[in-house]
């Protein structure tokens, strides 16, 4: 049995924080308010919160429980796994599906998170990340009033509310939309009139307008340099917000435009299938993060002076979506796992840049950023496996043809290998790989 002191109870404010422990082994934290009923044990004297710890994958699987969503039941906090509802008491670990998750006690000790770790001794705490929902929204005098956005109606379907949201120039009501819609939908999910999803009936731009940007060819940006002046910094972020206003229309864009999506059949016993409703959530969950991420680099901005929209953008990422408007195999084998697995790699080097610059408060939200971001390409691989597995093809090498036919350049490294084998990734699905001549520079990290 190992003791491993997470620390001081009063340094954590997040409700959820990953875990990561000396033998490599990763788990979720849980801060929750005290369950106010009378017959509810007394765990911590003097303290109106209460901490669980589990596996922070799914063991049904593999699900982020990171992202898990809290009931209460019969006096219990249940975690709710993001990818297909799999239920979890967090005192015990079973689940109404019969499967059971692993729990680890969790205590209080004069002040101190105490965490007990059974059949190992001397495990300790390697890193405690927060896991972050917060976004970030504009409440302050603007120079420019744009108003409140325009909600849909109660009978909206969800093909509606993406073109709704696509064609949203203003960046902040796109932040809105995008929040609301992504509650709404998982909301309706678990009563008894989930939202129709209206598939085939309207259809994407073939581009989301931009509001007051200036745009420019990908190759004609300003350099941002190495994050060692408060302008760098600026420019760093500020190309950051870019992919993060684009990611949110790629994550919206590929519900809506492949909403009529069936898969292929290899033989005549086999049968075409639809993509199921957890398809939705999973890609609606990855836009409300990416609205989440430009809310925070926006606000960043700010605090140091600037905004977003003092320089110029590129829209070099919608590039690599048109080219991937007509088949959803291409379009998560570019964007999922080209574009924002490329960002599993730059991150931690951009992280550093602000640590070593003390920028702290960016580094706070690069962490943020990068830890989300390994779940958004763990969400293109898992959805491209499942296509293949239906149509009896190989994910691998379903991606390296995709990435030939539609993606301009070579993948190029440094790669983040423990981050992309986190998110499913191995060497085999990108060393060695290029697609058409053409590429130019480094790829978008991002999406």
């Amino acid at each position: 049995m190992s003791t491993i002191d997470i620390g001081p109870a009063g340094d954590l404010a997040h409700s959820r924080y990953a875990i990561t422990l000396s033998n490599g082994k990763r788990l979720i934290l849980f801060r929750l308010p005290r369950i106010s009923q009378p017959d509810t044990p007394t765990v911590f004297e003097n303290d109106d919160w209460i901490y669980y710890a589990m596996e922070a994958e799914c063991p049904h699987a593999g699900g982020p429980m990171a992202d898990a969503h809290i009931d209460i039941e019969d006096s219990s906090y249940v975690a709710s796994c993001p990818w297909h509802a799999y239920d979890f008491n967090l005192d015990t670990g079973e689940s109404s599906y019969g499967v059971k998750a692993c729990t680890y006690p969790v205590s209080l000790q004069d002040g101190r998170v105490l965490l007990q770790f059974a059949g190992e001794h001397a495990v300790r705490l390697s890193s405690l990340q927060p896991v972050s929902e917060r976004v970030k929204f504009k409440h302050a005098p603007r120079e420019r009033q744009t108003g409140s956005p325009r909600y849909l109606g109660d009978d909206a379907t969800l093909c509606e509310w993406c073109v709704h949201i696509l064609n949203t120039p203003d960046a902040e009501h796109k932040i809105e939309l995008t929040t609301h819609l992504f509650s709404l939908f998982a909301t309706r999910e678990q009563s008894t009139t989930p939202m129709n999803l209206g598939a085939g009936v309207v259809a994407a731009p073939n581009e989301p307008p931009r509001q007051d940007l200036r745009e420019v060819k990908p190759g004609q940006m300003p350099k941002a340099g190495k994050g060692g002046s408060l302008k760098s910094r600026i420019a760093m972020l500020h190309a950051l917000a870019n992919i993060e206003q684009w990611a949110i229309d790629l994550a919206i864009d590929i519900c809506v435009r492949f909403a009529t999506f069936r898969t292929t059949t290899a033989s005549a016993e086999s049968v075409p299938q639809n993509l199921p409703r957890t398809f939705y959530y999973d890609w609606l969950k990855v836009a409300n993060d990416e609205a989440k991420h430009f809310s925070l680099l926006r606000a960043r901005l700010e605090e140091l002076g600037s905004g977003f929209g003092s320089l110029p953008v590129h829209h070099g990422l919608w590039e690599s979506a048109s080219m991937t408007a007509h088949d959803l195999r291409a379009r998560i084998s570019v964007i999922a796992l080209v574009h924002e697995a490329r960002g599993l790699d730059i991150n931690p080097l951009t992280i550093e840049k602000f640590r070593t610059a003390g920028d702290m408060e960016s580094v706070d939200v690069m962490t943020i950023i990068h830890n989300d971001e390994i779940t958004h390409v763990t969400t293109g691989h898992r959805w491209l496996t499942w296509i293949c597995q239906q149509e009896g093809t190989d994910q691998v090498q379903v991606f390296r043809t995709n990435v030939q036919k539609h993606f301009r350049g070579a993948v190029k490294g440094p790669f983040n290998t423990d981050a992309r084998l986190q998110a499913g990734l191995d060497r085999k699905y990108y060393e060695n790989l290029a697609g058409l001549p053409g590429g130019k520079g480094e790829v978008i990290a991002g999406g």
